[in-house]
């Protein structure tokens, strides 16, 4: 059953019905009329079945040959016509009209033809409403799904820019550091062997010092050199293709990986991941016998998180047992981290290390 929209209008015209009946005065009034009347035109508005409707419609019509002060109610029950699956059968319910039509007084049959007639636009009218209605939610509610669709279209392309330009500015970074370690490195390198040689075959003590300087001046360059493209080279790298690339690699069983870190984290904190992560899955390809593997990286506003859970079966486990165990718990501790093993539900590594062990990284820098 739908909920019913015109039911103000049904009243009316059943006011309207009720109006011509009482006028009338060649009949007897009968309150079980209205009331049998009320009745069944509320019931064919109630139900949606079409058997129902054929036999309340069917009933008032049987009724109507009966008693023909129905017939004042004939426009209550056409207003149903238009959303009657058998609606031939209203017709039969014009059928008592025909016997006023020989009458002198074609008032009465000509108003309740009049009003039926009304009463099935009326309807038609409202059904037109609904279907529009309808038709408006519906391409509403379209356009809205699509604008939600394109709105998480811009974010994600968006964000794959975002993502496209940090890698890209990463793999910059690295091959200038690769440029100036081939190049500059190599240049420096030489003129550092060449004034230590220079400095060997020198007899004069007073042009000995001026070599000394210029070699301690190359030895410093080429050291402050190496430090910045070091330094360089650990920005350039990217945690997320590192795990990637790791993962990839990785064909013991399948691995669901999930990465949540908006800014690439300090090189610390990179490396112990990194260092983890190559170091548990080696013991699930050794120790295990799982077939699946989660690796989550996530950020909070004061922490990184990393957690490597897998299904396998833990049969004895000792955190002292297996220097891999005791290397990740040495590199967390080393970041002021905490680092949280379970066994409950396969083998599970928590870590959490805190952002403050990257900002007095760079303090230190």
């Amino acid at each position: 059953m739908k909920k019913y929209t015109g039911l103000v209008d049904k009243l009316i015209l059943f006011i309207c019905c009720l109006v011509v009946y009482l006028c009338q005065t060649a009949f007897r009034i009968n309150a079980a009329i209205v009331l049998i009347s009320l009745i069944i035109g509320c019931l064919l508005s109630y139900f949606d079945d079409y058997r129902i409707k054929t036999f309340l419609t069917v009933s008032f019509i049987i009724l109507t040959g009966f008693f023909t002060g129905f017939m004042f109610f004939i426009p209550l029950i056409a207003f149903d016509m238009t959303n009657h699956k058998l609606q031939a059968f209203n017709l039969l319910a014009f059928i008592p009209l025909a016997n006023f039509f020989s009458s002198p007084n074609l008032i009465l049959p000509v108003i309740i033809c009049i009003m039926a007639a009304f009463s099935i636009l009326l309807r038609y009218h409202i059904d037109t409403g609904c279907r529009i209605e309808t038709m408006y939610k519906n391409l509403s509610d379209t356009a809205r799904e699509m604008s939600i669709q394109l709105e998480k279209q811009k974010n994600d392309l968006l964000e794959k820019q975002d993502n496209e330009l940090s890698l890209a500015t990463m793999n910059e970074r690295n091959r200038i550091a690769r440029e100036i370690h081939d190049n500059v490195g190599h240049l420096l390198s030489s003129a550092i062997l060449q004034s230590g040689a220079l400095k060997t075959l020198n007899k004069d003590d007073k042009l000995n010092q001026n070599i000394q300087a210029l070699h301690e001046t190359l030895t410093q360059a080429m050291n402050n050199i190496r430090n910045s493209v070091h330094k360089l080279y650990d920005e350039s790298v990217d945690l997320n293709a590192k795990f990637t690339e790791i993962i990839d690699n990785f064909s013991f069983c399948e691995i669901v990986y999930d990465y949540n870190i908006s800014e690439n984290p300090d090189k610390k904190v990179k490396y112990a991941f990194l260092s983890i992560l190559q170091e548990a899955l080696t013991n699930i390809m050794n120790h295990s016998d799982a077939t699946e593997v989660r690796v989550i990286l996530n950020e909070h506003p004061a922490l990184y998180q990393l957690i490597i859970r897998d299904n396998g079966k833990v049969k004895k486990f000792d955190t002292n047992d297996g220097l891999g165990i005791i290397s990740m718990v040495d590199r967390v501790h080393s970041l002021n981290g905490n680092i949280n093993i379970i066994t409950t539900n396969g083998f599970e590594i928590f870590i959490a290390i805190p952002k403050e062990a990257q900002d007095n990284e760079s303090i230190d820098n």
